[in-house]
C-alpha cells in the first residue's frame, strides 16, 4: 500500500504502479477514476466482511458462555473504532504536519474532506478504506483478552488504539512524509502497521490479565480448555482468508493500466499461495509433534501465512509466497509453545503468534524474498540484494514495538489502576454472557454444558484457595425404609456405556432376546484411563471426555444376566474404552399412561 499511496498526499518520484495512478488521474476527463474508486469501495467491503470472521474464530476457540461478549466486543471494536478514526484518528495518520504525526483541525472537518484524495479517487473512499483497516487491527487484541476481561474496559481500550495509538504509527509508514517512509521502509497492505501492532497490542493486554482461571496448574503446568465450536472457527478462518483478497488485493488503490493488473493478479496468487502453504505446513508440523494434526492450530496456520505475505505480496513471486507461508508456519508453532509453556501468557485464539510473530516474520520477508522481477524497486537478500533493506525492515519494526510498548503498558496501566481490566471470579466462571449483558446463553433453546476448567486440582484432591468455591451441606432427610413384598417380581435396571459405533449392533442383540423397551442418549465420559492422550493447541488435554451411547433397560422377565453376557459378547474388543456395565434394583415400575403397576407395566399389552 505504501508505494502506491504517495502520489495521494504529496507529489514524489514513485516508479511501476504509483506512476500509472497520477497517469490515469490526469488522463480522466472527470478527475477520479470509476474503475479505481470502485477497486477501493470494494476492497473496503471485503475487508470489512473480515470481522465476521474474527467474531466465529473467537467464538469458536472459546467457551460458549463467553460468545455473546466475544459478539458485543467485535460489533462495538469496528462502531466505536470507525467514530474515532473518523474523527481523530484519520487525521492523525494522513494529516499534514511532521515526519512524526499529522495534524488535524477537527473543527473545520479537514479529517473527512475530499483534500485527503488527490489521486484518481475521492478522499472519502480512502477514509473507508483506511478506517476498516484500523478497525482490523483493533479486534485482534478482543481474542487473546477473551474470557475474563470487562466489556467496559475493552471499549475504551478501543478507543484509545484507534484515536490515537495506531494512527501515529500508521502515519510513520504509509503517510508520504512519515520518517519510515521516507527511509525506504515497506510494508504492503499492514503486516506492521496493522498486525504487529494488534499482536503486540494482545501480548501486553493478556499480560496484565493473567490466564483464565484453571489455565495453569500450580507448579505452572499449561492445562488445555477446549474451544466450543472448532467449526465455526474453521468457518471464520475461511471468511477471513476471502476477504484476505480486499485486504492485499485492494491495497494497490487502483485497477487500471497494465502494469497494476498484472501487479493485482500476482497479489492475488502469493496472498492465497502463502496461506495455502502456511495450512499444509502447520499440519505437517502437528502431525509430527504431537502424532495427530491439531485442527485450532491449523486453522491458525492458514492465518499465519495470510499475516507474513500481507507486507510483501507486491513483491515477491510465488515461489518467494512459498517460503514466506512456510516460515510463517514454524514461528507459529515455535511462538504458540513458547507463549503458553514458557511465558505462562493465556492466548485462547492464539492472536498473539498469528499477528505479532508473523507480523514480524512477514515484515522481514520482504528484504529475504523480494523478487526484482516482480517489483524493481526492491531486491530482497535471496535475490542478490544488500542488507541494508533487512536493516531498514527491522528498525521499523523495532521503531514501531517501541512505540506500542510504552502507550500500552501506560494505557493497560491505567485501566487496571481504575476502571479494572478484569472480572470477578465468580463472573469468569459463570461466564461473561451472564455477568457482563445478562445473557443466559448465547445459544437459546439449546443446552449448554461446560467443563469449569481448574476449580478443583486434581492433584491429591485439593482446591486451590484461590480458586474455592463454598458449598452448603445439608443433612439428609431420615426416610422411614418401605416394607417389601416377598412374593413382588424381582426388577432391575441394567444400565450400559458403549462406543458409538457399537450401538446399532447392541441393539439388534438387545432385540433378539426379547428387549424392546430401552432408553438411549448420548453422553460424554471417560473411565480411569482419562480418556485418550491427545493434545490441544500444543498441551495434553488433563481429561478427555469422548462421546459415549449410554443405553438403559429394565428387565423382570428376562434374566440380568442374559442381558450382561450379550451386550458383552456384543461390544467387546479387547481394547480400551469398550464401555462398563452397571446393574441397579429398581423398587417399583408404574406405566403412566394406564396406572399398571408393577410386573404388567413392563409388559405388552
Amino acid at each position: 500500500m505504501s508505494s502506491v499511496l504517495l502520489p495521494l498526499f504529496a507529489e514524489s518520484d514513485v516508479s511501476g504502479a504509483a506512476a500509472n495512478v497520477a497517469e490515469v488521474a490526469a488522463e480522466t476527463v472527470s478527475g477520479f477514476s470509476s474503475v479505481d474508486t470502485i477497486w477501493v469501495l470494494l476492497g473496503a467491503a471485503l475487508v470489512f466482511f473480515m470481522h465476521p470472521g474474527f467474531t466465529m474464530v473467537e467464538a469458536g476457540f472459546t467457551r460458549a458462555k463467553n460468545t455473546g461478549n466475544i459478539a458485543m466486543k467485535n460489533m462495538l471494536t469496528f462502531a466505536l473504532g470507525t467514530i474515532v478514526f473518523t474523527i481523530i484518528g484519520f487525521g492523525l495518520m494522513f494529516g499534514e504536519g511532521n515526519p512524526y504525526i499529522g495534524i488535524v483541525d477537527l473543527l473545520s472537518g479537514r479529517a473527512i474532506a475530499n483534500e485527503y484524495g488527490a489521486g484518481s479517487y475521492p478522499g472519502v473512499v480512502f477514509l473507508i478504506f483506511q478506517t476498516v483497516f484500523c478497525a482490523t487491527s483493533a479486534t485482534i487484541v478482543s481474542g487473546a483478552m477473551a474470557e475474563r476481561t470487562k466489556f467496559g474496559t475493552y471499549c475504551l481500550y478501543c478507543i484509545v488504539l484507534c484515536a490515537v495509538i495506531y494512527p501515529i504509527s500508521g502515519h510513520w509508514i504509509w503517510c508520504s512524509d512519515g520518517w519510515l517512509s521516507k527511509a525506504g521502509f515497506h510494508d504492503f497492505a499492514g503486516s506492521t502497521v496493522v498486525h504487529m501492532v494488534g499482536g503486540l497490542s494482545a501480548l501486553i493486554g493478556a499480560a496484565f490479565l493473567g490466564p483464565r482461571i484453571g489455565k495453569y496448574t500450580a507448579d505452572g503446568k499449561p492445562r488445555a480448555i477446549l474451544g466450543s465450536n472448532l467449526a465455526l472457527g474453521c468457518l471464520g478462518v475461511l471468511i477471513l482468508w476471502f476477504g484476505w483478497f480486499g485486504f492485499n488485493g485492494a491495497s494497490t488503490v487502483c485497477a487500471t493500466g497494465d502494469d497494476v493488473l498484472t501487479s493485482m493478479g500476482s497479489i492475488f496468487v502469493t496472498t492465497n499461495l502463502a496461506a495455502a502453504v502456511g495450512t499444509a505446513v502447520t499440519m505437517i508440523i502437528t502431525w509430527f509433534r504431537y502424532g495427530k494434526p491439531d485442527v485450532s492450530m491449523t486453522l491458525n496456520g492458514a492465518l499465519a501465512g495470510l499475516v507474513g505475505i500481507t507486507a510483501c505480496a507486491d513483491v515477491v513471486s510465488p515461489l518467494g509466497a512459498i517460503g514466506v507461508g512456510t516460515l510463517s508456519a514454524i514461528f507459529l508453532v515455535i511462538a504458540i509453545e513458547f507463549i503458553d509453556k514458557v511465558l505462562h501468557i493465556d492466548d485462547p485464539v492464539g492472536a498473539i503468534s498469528v499477528h505479532g510473530v508473523c507480523g514480524v516474520v512477514g515484515t522481514l520477508c520482504v528484504a529475504l524474498f523480494a523478487d526484482p522481477k516482480v517489483n524493481s524497486d526492491f531486491t530482497g537478500l535471496f535475490y542478490g540484494g544488500s542488507i541494508d533493506l533487512l536493516i531498514t525492515q527491522a528498525t521499523g519494526i523495532i521503531a514501531v514495538a517501541i512505540w506500542i510498548a510504552i502507550t500500552m503498558l501506560i494505557l493497560f496501566g491505567v485501566l487496571k489502576a481504575t476502571v479494572g481490566l478484569r472480572v470477578s471470579k465468580i463472573d469468569e466462571l459463570e461466564g461473561l454472557d451472564i455477568s457482563e449483558h445478562g445473557l443466559a446463553s448465547a445459544y437459546a433453546d439449546f443446552n449448554i454444558t461446560d467443563q469449569l476448567h481448574g476449580i478443583v486440582a486434581h492433584e491429591e484432591g485439593k482446591v486451590p484457595v484461590s480458586q474455592a468455591v463454598t458449598i452448603e451441606h445439608t443433612a439428609p432427610k431420615t426416610v422411614a425404609p418401605k416394607m417389601v413384598d416377598p412374593n413382588r417380581p424381582k426388577f432391575s435396571k441394567v444400565e450400559i456405556i458403549c462406543r458409538q459405533n457399537k450401538f446399532e449392533e447392541l441393539k439388534d442383540a438387545l432385540n433378539a432376546i426379547n428387549i424392546t423397551g430401552m432408553t438411549v442418549t448420548q453422553v460424554m465420559g471417560c473411565g480411569m484411563q482419562k480418556g485418550s492422550s491427545e493434545f490441544y493447541r500444543g498441551v495434553q488435554v488433563d481429561i478427555q471426555l469422548l462421546p459415549k451411547v449410554r443405553v438403559e433397560v429394565v428387565v423382570t422377565k428376562v434374566p440380568v444376566d442374559l442381558v450382561i453376557e450379550t451386550a458383552k459378547k456384543t461390544l467387546y474388543t479387547g481394547n480400551i474404552g469398550d464401555g462398563k456395565i452397571f446393574v441397579y434394583d429398581v423398587e417399583n415400575v408404574v406405566k403412566v399412561r394406564t396406572g399398571v403397576e408393577g410386573y404388567s407395566a413392563l409388559q405388552d399389552e
